[in-house]
């Protein structure tokens, strides 16, 4: 399984870097997340444990998040949970007029017969692209709504 969700977002590289890399803060920001611990740091490297919500169906999973800032990418290794495995690599890029951000996830169960067809049938497009994208467009907005001139509202 393979997805890549993406969206433009009126605001600098480092203040989307900021909201995308501070996962702990996640759960104040993003409603869709009930909660990130981390668990261990070393260096540019954390053992983050993540509980959010697809709807009304509960999911979490533990992960490696390593931090690039020099790169603007952040990539992550899920170490536990049903997407053990899944690699997942955000890349925030200038572009004219603000910034693109791209989260690109890659899974592939080793589940005999039905591993193929259980990531890209059920856990990508019913539960990874839905998360990734309620993540995007949040952060798009409180992106935006920071950078919003005084007086108005967008």
């Amino acid at each position: 399984m393979h997805t890549e969700t993406t969206t433009h977002i009126n605001g600098s590289p480092e203040e989307i870097y900021g909201y995308a890399s501070r996962v702990e803060e996640w759960p104040r920001w993003l409603p869709h997340y009930r909660g990130v611990r981390v668990i261990a740091t070393t260096g540019n490297e954390r053992i983050v444990e993540m509980r959010a919500r697809r709807g009304r169906i509960p999911v979490s999973w533990w992960a490696r998040q390593i931090l690039l800032p020099g790169e603007r990418r952040i990539r992550y290794t899920h170490v536990r949970g049903v997407t053990r495995g899944m690699e997942v690599e955000w890349r925030i890029v200038p572009a004219p007029h603000g910034t693109v951000v791209t989260i690109a996830h890659d899974l592939a169960l080793d589940w005999p017969l039905v591993g193929r067809p259980v990531a890209e049938w059920i856990i990508g497009p019913l539960f990874v692209e839905p998360i990734a994208g309620a993540t995007l467009r949040r952060i798009k907005m409180l992106v935006e709504q920071s950078t919003a001139p005084a007086g108005g509202g967008r």
